[in-house]
């Protein structure tokens, strides 16, 4: 308490006078408020930042500038916050869009000029560039590494440079040369999002300045990575760098963080370069994805550290041979695993227990997808194509993601068009199409907007109903829309859809629907698995990617979480690429992007039983608070290390 009043006394009086006044002209434009539920527009709410402006014609504000942002900036956010919660409109919130902009845009812009100081200080020295460099060409071949492309083994090499500068360059070298090249690594990745501005309805200069800021924001997960490595780097407990060793697992958890919440999209963990060989992944059923990315990241660093720390080249070789110990391990392993009777592809899809499954593609452009007047010629083509190419007795018709473009209920005579192909072919026929709720006059939203699919069964007159569980963040839903329902009252041209809860299992089959990306999230595999479900069966839209290598990231995250739970997939995309997938990761029946297509065959269901599917939830779980524990203790210990080093200097 001491200190704090000692520090308060030691406050210019002009700075005193400023938070005076800024916090009146909050009280002001705090009373002045609209009387309106969600976001309001007031021109009253420049008045804080325009009286703001003329304390910087002193010398004293000028010198401490980052103290007087900060200050507007949290007295800002406080009235805004009180704003927000005090005003109960049904739950939706109340907030200005100026005093929001007002709030954050000035701290915002003076955080880009620092971080554009600190980039152009950095670029002058010599070691950052040697730095940048090698952390570029790492993490640039790294994403090359991912199918389609073809480096996929030597993943277990390609870090090596970049570790290397965790461990010679300066925290500050390290720090810089690892986001750019993260932003180097990110934009090969996802450079395709920007095909979805030729046909998204938000203005394509947002869509481009949107994909920006995801690279960005994806590439500080690397910069988070190398922070702590070089903190865990400096950490000793009694002589030895404890936390060094345990950095692949760390990373791993951080991997995790990108599996949980509404900003969840795992597309790219580092184990998933893999995807070419099905050799190389027949040890998923007892290690599952983050036990591969722990391999990767471990076998990058021990080779770093004999380079930077074995000055002996003979008592160095056993480390440098890791990444070739571990691929002959992971190769041996898996060809005996893929060289038995039960592991041939598709083994026993003859069997009078097997499912029959037709999967129509008809490649419908996606700028044409949601053209009202092309909604019959659409839908004639789909269903056309199950008439002409699916043979009456099939036990399950597949439609992809979206195939009937419109709020199914919307469309009676779809629906008894689909019912009566049901009953004709004597088959379920499974579609995906936009349902809606409408909600008690009041709510915030007047409907609930699902993206789902439904199952037409012969003889049943209720059609049966899945919902998307996992919604992509800002093209499907703006996050956290529940927590902050003023959120839903925002329009960036997203989707605006509800997330579903359940997780279906159909009989007699025990076959279970996945929407787009949900197939990617092993934790609803595993919650099928346990109720019974032997056959995964994952519609999706691919056709928003172009023609790109999104189409196969995508298919490579389907292959992997049909190894690791040992549940055969049939998949099917509108544009490709459809396949079947059976329980050992073996592909059938690929199609080419943008064809038309019906593929047809007898589909075995899951008759093995993985390790990774019964604990995955626990591990993922373990990864998760590791990550946490990790991360303090590296903090903390490296912190205090450091302060005490500093000082004894």
């Amino acid at each position: 308490m001491e200190k704090i009043k000692s520090y308060v006394y030691s406050l210019p009086i002009l700075y005193k006078i400023y938070a005076i006044v800024i916090l009146v002209a909050e009280a002001v434009i705090f009373a002045l408020r609209a009387d309106e539920p969600g976001l309001y527009t007031q021109y009253i709410q420049f008045l804080p930042f325009a009286l703001a402006i003329p304390f910087l014609a002193a010398k004293a504000i000028r010198s401490n500038f980052s103290r007087w942002i900060y200050t507007y900036s949290l007295l800002s956010f406080a009235v805004l916050a009180i704003d927000y919660n005090t005003a109960d409109y049904n739950g939706a919130g109340h907030a200005g869009l100026i005093q929001i902009a007002m709030t954050f845009c000035p701290a915002g812009l003076f955080w880009l000029v620092n971080f554009v100081r600190w980039n152009i200080h950095r670029i002058k020295e010599a070691d950052s560039r040697v730095a940048l460099l090698l952390s570029t060409f790492a993490w640039g071949l790294f994403a090359f590494a991912y199918p389609p492309m073809p480096l996929g083994p030597a993943a277990l090499l390609l870090l090596v440079p970049w570790f290397i500068v965790l461990n010679q360059y300066g925290r500050q070298q390290a720090l810089f040369a690892t986001f750019w090249s993260g932003v180097v690594y990110n934009t090969i990745n996802y450079y395709w999002i920007y095909n979805v501005m030729h046909v998204e309805t938000a203005p394509s200069g947002l869509i481009l300045f949107g994909l920006f800021l995801l690279i960005a924001y994806f590439s500080l997960y690397n910069v988070l990575a190398a922070f702590v490595y070089t903190l865990a780097n400096k950490v000793s407990i009694r002589g030895y760098r404890l936390l060094l060793p345990l950095f692949p697992v760390f990373y791993a958890g951080l991997e995790m963080t990108r599996t949980r919440g509404d900003f969840s999209f795992p597309w790219s963990h580092l184990g998933y370069v893999f995807g070419n060989h099905l050799e190389l992944l027949q040890m998923l059923p007892w290690i599952g994805i983050f036990g591969y990315s722990i391999i990767v990241v471990a076998s990058n660093q021990a080779v770093a550290h004999a380079f930077c720390n074995c000055k002996n080249f003979k008592k160095s070789i056993p480390i440098v041979a890791v990444p070739a110990g571990i691929f002959m391990l992971l190769l041996v392993q898996g060809s005996i695993v893929l060289s038995s009777e039960e592991a041939r592809p598709f083994n026993r899809s003859e069997d009078s227990e097997n499912p029959s499954i037709a999967l129509v593609q008809p490649s419908i452009a996606q700028g044409a997808k949601w053209s009202k007047d092309r909604f019959d010629s659409i839908v004639n083509k789909t269903l056309g194509m199950v008439e002409d190419s699916v043979p009456a007795g099939t036990n399950l018709i597949i439609l992809a993601e979206t195939a009937i473009p419109d709020h199914i209920r919307r469309q009676p005579d779809v629906i008894r068009r689909i019912s009566h192909l049901a009953a004709r072919k004597k088959s379920s026929i499974m579609t995906g199409a936009l349902d809606y709720k409408r909600n008690e006059p009041g709510s915030i939203r007047k409907f609930d907007i699902y993206n789902a699919s439904f199952l037409f069964e012969p003889q049943k007159p209720r059609m049966q109903r899945y919902i998307k569980k996992h919604l992509v963040p800002f093209s499907e839903r703006i996050p956290f829309d529940d927590i902050f329902p003023i959120l839903n009252y925002v329009d960036l041209g997203e989707g605006d859809f509800v997330p579903g809860k359940e997780t279906p299992v159909y009989g007699p089959y025990k076959w279970t629907p996945y929407i787009c990306y949900d197939a990617i999230f092993g934790d609803l595999i595993r919650e099928a698995i346990r109720e019974g479900s032997r056959l995964m069966v994952n519609i999706t839209n691919d056709g928003w990617f172009g023609r790109s290598t999104a189409p196969y990231q995508h298919l490579n995250l389907v292959r992997y979480r049909a190894i690791e739970n040992g549940m055969p997939t049939a998949r099917l995309a509108n544009s490709g690429v459809s396949v079947f997938i059976d329980q050992y990761g073996h592909f059938d029946q690929n199609t080419k992007l943008f064809t038309n297509a019906v593929i047809k065959r007898k589909m075995p269901l899951k008759t093995r039983d993985t390790l990774y599917s019964r604990i995955g939830d626990s591990v993922e779980t373990a990864l998760l608070l590791f990550f946490l524990a990790y991360l303090t203790a590296a903090i903390g210990l490296g912190l205090s290390q450091a302060r005490k080093a500093k000082a004894s200097a």
